[in-house]
């Protein structure tokens, strides 16, 4: 008995509901599928499917089988997608989508390497802050932060973590002073996203890493956006305390153009994930893209931006 060839079977009679339609689908005789099943369930020595004239319905065992059988048809399937990707050149049109920050500021400088390797795969890039979804826009990789919806049948791999760093330009400070403690974020102007959790009050933590909820700081907004860049500009031009992801930070630190204030303190964490819609055969340009850029975050767990 070929037991690879009798795991498809039995899978796909799962999937389609009936022998005489797995077997139609399949190309093979009604025969044929029911003595592929049969021999499945006597090597096993126990019964997997539950048959009536008008339904067919899994046993516990037979669930139980499933499951494990789907993960192990779906690693053959892979395994011959990257031997079958070693024999091809990636080419055609790859589209990505990423959320405006983490694009711009660090997958955006990545491309042209990228590019080069991979004369022949042609980028098609969408930035954007409005919710995507993949294969609805045939997108091929998209990049989202933890705080956006993920769809559970996504492949999703982690990173980066980001720390959420407070900030503010040296002018700004020079003119209405550093705040001491973090209850001093109160008495200032502050620039803030306009996700509703953050829209009254800012949480800070004496670490990221510990169990402690944190406390929340009322905060007075002067500049409400959902677009980073945009208070970018303005904490730049010292218009107030701004919040800001690690990895949109690190040069406007290094060259003084913002403090950072209170390293000490946690302002919380954000996960960047790459998300594409499926392991199973993918295609050379896809799966190019992915160890591309899995090579450039090998540690996940870490903030590199702040190491």
């Amino acid at each position: 008995m070929d037991r690879l060839q009798s795991m498809r079977l039995f899978s796909k009679v799962v999937e389609l509901g009936n022998f005489a339609k797995a077997a139609q689908a399949l190309e093979m005789s009604n025969a044929v599928v029911t003595r592929y099943i049969a021999d499945l369930e006597g090597h096993l020595g126990t019964r997997l499917l539950n048959r009536s004239t008008r339904k067919l319905s899994l046993t516990e065992t037979g669930q139980i089988y499933l499951e494990r059988v789907r993960q192990i048809l779906a690693d053959i399937d892979d395994a011959d997608a990257v031997a079958s990707y070693a024999a091809k050149k990636p080419s055609g049109t790859l589209r990505i989508y990423s959320v405006p920050h983490f694009g711009k500021a660090q997958l955006a400088p990545l491309l042209p390497q990228f590019a080069q390797e991979f004369p022949d795969v042609v980028l098609d890039i969408k930035i954007t802050d409005h919710h995507v979804d993949l294969v609805e826009e045939g997108i091929d990789v998209g990049f989202f932060l933890d705080l956006q919806k993920i769809d559970g049948n996504m492949i999703s791999r982690k990173l980066a973590t980001s720390e959420v760093v407070l900030c503010a330009s040296p002018d700004y400070l020079k003119k209405h002073g550093t705040p001491k403690t973090p209850d001093e974020i109160s008495q200032h102007r502050c620039l803030n996203f306009s996700y509703e959790f953050l829209r009254d009050n800012w949480m800070v933590r004496n670490s990221c890493d510990g169990p402690e909820l944190g406390r929340h700081i009322p905060i007075h907004s002067t500049v409400i956006s959902n677009n980073a860049d945009v208070l970018r500009v303005c904490a730049l031009a010292g218009m107030g305390l701004a919040l800001r992801t690690s990895f949109q930070l690190t040069d406007d630190v290094v060259s003084g153009r913002l403090v950072r204030l209170f390293p000490d303190q946690c302002f919380g964490r954000v996960s960047i994930s790459m998300v594409y819609p499926s392991r199973r055969l993918l295609s050379a340009k896809v799966r190019s893209f992915v160890d591309f850029i899995l090579a450039k975050y090998p540690h996940p767990e870490n903030d590199i931006w702040l190491s």
